[in-house]
């Protein structure tokens, strides 16, 4: 077999592919074999029947066709392994000179998107900046307020409902005639806006016992979306009272004797929760900062299949300002994959096991699964090697964390391996900063090649 490869633009080659006659025997002996077990012809035993009589039965060119199609895939990919051809997407293939006869060749030429070339730069050539570490009396304020609504107790009130309030409800929903939906006993807190929009509004004043009508659109089901009319009752009204702050309540929610020791530990808590946000900042920014440096094209082929098929989901193909919104994430989001894939190669990346089942673990609490259940999910659905690639970004990008220079904005040196013994969450390095913990950045979402 010959190939050749022809670049016709940073994104896309061309293969022509020439097979001798001989190799394709191979694939037309079980094209011959196949059909021949296929059909019935009297006076021959079902899958014995001579090729010249399948050519008078089914033609030559079936049988041909048969074997190039059973043929083509792995000539296609000895000619992309012989090119050293890192393709994406469909390849659109041309099949142009098929053999008719002993002696002829195969031909056929395939086009097909590429991972572009990238170069990348010196990471310890590049600087950042991130927001100072400021703690204040608030933010220390805010940890103890949040610590102890965790051991606060609801307490009934004979009063109009207020936003804060804790509600016992029952709520109907309907269309029309058609109830869609129906709780009792349901519980809420006022002013979180979790349930229904306007519901919030309609809850504000109304005493135990009381019923109001609303109109809202419904939040899911079948008929997301569309307004429905909401009818909610008040079976109770709470508040929720906190526990003081003293050496008591310091021995009930940690392991210290004294209030002074549990503010001591909290503000050391609420500083490293400070450092590790300027941690994601800095993760972010380096980020932006190589898709902004660094010149990566993107195959528009494949940036139109995954904005159509988005719309198609959202059944929101005819809405082009939502269009342009959703192809330009797209084309952001490939870039920056196309990049910690160099990175990672550059790198050498490699992903253990335990990495593995790491990422799968995290995965699933976000998706609120049981992680056997999430990685089975997975494996059936042949995702693990996206996992796989997915691990390897994050950890190129930790990879570049560590050589790249990061300073706050008093031009202070800021080391993210201060992170390193983070104590709710074990060890906490550029790695597992690049892990998530908060959230995902959009760059790290989206697009599938």
């Amino acid at each position: 077999m010959k190939s050749a490869l022809e670049t016709l633009n940073p994104t896309r080659v061309k293969l022509t592919v020439e097979v001798p006659f001989e190799e394709l025997k191979p694939s037309l002996d079980a094209a011959y074999k196949t059909i021949g077990s296929q059909i019935q012809v009297p006076g021959f035993r079902k899958g014995h029947v001579p090729a010249r009589v399948i050519d008078q039965r089914v033609g030559r060119g079936a049988v041909l066709q048969e074997a190039v199609n059973e043929a083509l895939p792995q000539f296609y990919g000895q000619a992309v392994e012989e090119n050293k051809v890192r393709p994406i997407g469909q390849p659109e293939v041309d099949v142009t000179e098929v053999p008719a006869e002993e002696g002829q060749e195969l031909k056929f030429t395939v086009e097909v998107d590429v991972r572009p070339e990238i170069t990348l730069p010196d990471y310890s050539t590049l600087k950042n900046e991130v927001d100072k570490v400021e703690l204040s009396d608030e933010d220390i304020d805010e940890q103890l307020t949040s610590l102890r609504e965790r051991f606060g107790t609801l307490v009934g009130v004979d009063r109009a409902v207020e936003t804060g309030d804790f509600v016992s409800i029952d709520l109907d929903a309907k269309i029309g005639d058609e109830e869609i939906d129906a709780v009792t006993g349901s519980s809420y807190e006022v002013g979180s806006g979790n349930m229904l929009d306007g519901m919030d509004d309609a809850l504000a004043g109304m005493t135990a016992g009381e019923t109001k009508t609303f109109t809202a659109p419904l939040a899911g089901g079948d008929r997301e979306g569309e307004e429905a009319t909401v009818t909610v009752t008040v079976q109770s009204v709470k508040v929720r009272e906190l526990p003081e702050l003293n050496d008591d309540f310091a021995q009930l929610a940690s392991e210290f004797d004294t209030l002074e020791e549990l503010k001591a530990d909290v503000t050391k808590q609420a500083e490293r929760a400070k450092k590790f946000e300027q941690g994601v900042q800095a993760r972010d920014r380096v980020l932006e900062q190589l898709l902004e440096t660094i010149d990566i094209p993107v195959p528009d082929s494949i940036v139109e299949a995954e904005v159509h098929a988005h719309l198609e989901g959202e059944s929101r193909l005819e809405d082009a300002e939502h269009r342009a919104e959703v192809e330009e994430s797209t084309r952001k989001a490939l870039k920056a994959q196309f990049l910690l894939d160099a990175i990672a190669e550059q790198e050498e990346i490699s992903v253990e096991q335990p990495e593995l089942i790491e990422y799968l673990v995290m995965s699933a609490q976000q998706y609120g699964m049981d992680p056997n259940q999430f990685a089975q999910a997975i494996d059936q659905q042949g995702q693990v090697p996206a996992m796989v690639a997915e691990v390897a970004r994050r950890k190129a990008l930790a990879a570049v964390l560590e050589k790249v220079t990061i300073v706050d904005t008093d031009g202070n040196p800021v080391d993210l391996n201060e992170l390193n013994e983070r104590p709710e969450a074990g060890e906490l390095g550029a790695e597992e900063l690049i892990e998530g913990l908060e959230e995902t950045s959009e760059t790290e979402a989206g697009a599938k090649a």
